[in-house]
């Protein structure tokens, strides 16, 4: 059941990042327990909680003494911790790395934030459009006469995020295997999104990329590289970034001009997008897919949420699945002896605190205590 099967982490309840490192380390097989706040009823039903999917939560009443206890022994007996607060506060609460790494020398303790656990803006509030606003990535994205545009927040919550501190955690469990020794991780989101940005800063280094917007190759300023509507009021991509892939793309679009063979003359980019967005108003999205999908062209359809789950690829290899009527993204990538599995949506409630530490070694009486003491 995944590859990380038989590892034990413990997730300090948080919002998108966490959590969304917390669901990747689960969906491969990972035991992970998530600490919520006592009596943090969460913001919907279960079902609807992907980012929560496939593991228990617990409720702690971290300001007690036998609540930071409860965690310190969770502690003795996990692989891993993650968690998600401003810098200082975890130690306040008195579950910092210094007292975690006594109570268990080989513990992998993951740290989330937006600017890092040190530099001028540790303290400061903020979300992923401000991190990756410092990055350089935000400014890059968008047409040239507009604002820039936040790419939802994939770059800095979770690609930046999420994905870099299981990256990290995995790295350093790893790592913890042959030397016995844990060690923290200090996962920035604003570090992150700068990494994802690397090819763009040696493109730009090298002469190959301007700080002016839609002005690139990969970043609508090409005509061969951006979205445009149809006929029927819908939108297809093309990315025909290679020479043959661009010959492809002026066959099957039917343009025979011989202006357009120079596909990096940047000076005559717009008035070919021009051509361009007229050649494909011509047409229909599910026309323009018979001529132009299969091929080399690079070409794809712009498919809003509800069409992704329906697309005869996406159906083929499995990549939505449904867990109680709700469809969602399935785990990845995959592998070829430890397929990945998800083990049902999340668990919240104080059904399944009980079962939850029963699992963790904590015994019914010690539980029933806890309970009658408001802690859990």
């Amino acid at each position: 059941m995944g590859p990380l099967k038989g590892v034990r982490i413990i997730e300090v309840g948080g919002i998108g990042p966490g959590p969304f490192c917390a669901m990747m380390l689960s969906d491969m097989g990972a035991d992970v327990i998530r600490v919520n706040r006592r009596g943090d009823p969460g913001r919907s039903e279960p079902k609807y909680e992907i980012l929560h999917r496939g593991r228990p939560s617990i409720g702690v009443d971290l300001k007690k003494p036998k609540g930071i206890e409860l965690i310190l022994r969770l502690i003795e007996k996990a692989d891993a911790l993650q968690e998600g607060f401003r810098p200082g506060v975890m130690e306040k609460l008195g579950v910092g790395p210094e007292v975690c790494l006594k109570r268990n020398p080989k513990l992998v303790y993951g740290r989330m934030t937006g600017w890092g656990q040190e530099g001028p803006l540790s303290q400061a509030s903020g979300h992923d459009i401000n991190y990756i606003a410092l990055t350089g990535a935000l400014y890059s994205i968008g047409r040239g006469d507009q604002n820039p545009v936040p790419p939802l927040n994939l770059v800095g919550d979770f690609g930046g995020g999420g994905m870099l501190l299981a990256f990290g955690m995995a790295c350093a469990l790893f790592e913890s295997q042959r030397s016995g020794k844990g060690q923290v991780i200090d996962a920035a989101m604003v570090d992150g999104a700068a990494s994802l940005m690397a090819m763009f800063y040696g493109l730009r280094a090298a002469g190959l990329w301007t700080d002016e917007r839609a002005s690139n190759f990969l970043d609508s300023g090409a005509h061969y590289y951006d979205t445009y509507e149809t006929a029927d009021g819908k939108w297809i991509s093309v990315g025909s970034i290679e020479p043959q892939f661009y010959q492809l793309l002026l066959r099957h679009s039917g343009i025979d001009d011989p202006e357009f063979q120079n596909q990096n003359a940047r000076e005559k980019w717009p008035e070919f997008k021009k051509r361009m967005t007229e050649i494909f108003k011509t047409r229909t999205r599910e026309e323009w897919c018979g001529i132009m999908q299969r091929t080399d062209v690079c070409f794809g359809p712009v498919l809003t949420m509800g069409e992704a789950l329906e697309h005869p690829h996406n159906v083929a290899r499995q990549t939505f699945i449904e867990i109680e009527k709700v469809p969602q993204p399935a785990p990845a990538p995959r592998f070829s002896r430890t397929p990945p599995e998800v083990r049902g949506p999340a668990r919240m409630g104080p059904e399944h605190t009980e079962s939850a530490l029963r699992d963790w070694g904590i015994t019914k009486k010690e539980i029933e205590k806890l309970i009658a003491d408001e802690v859990i």
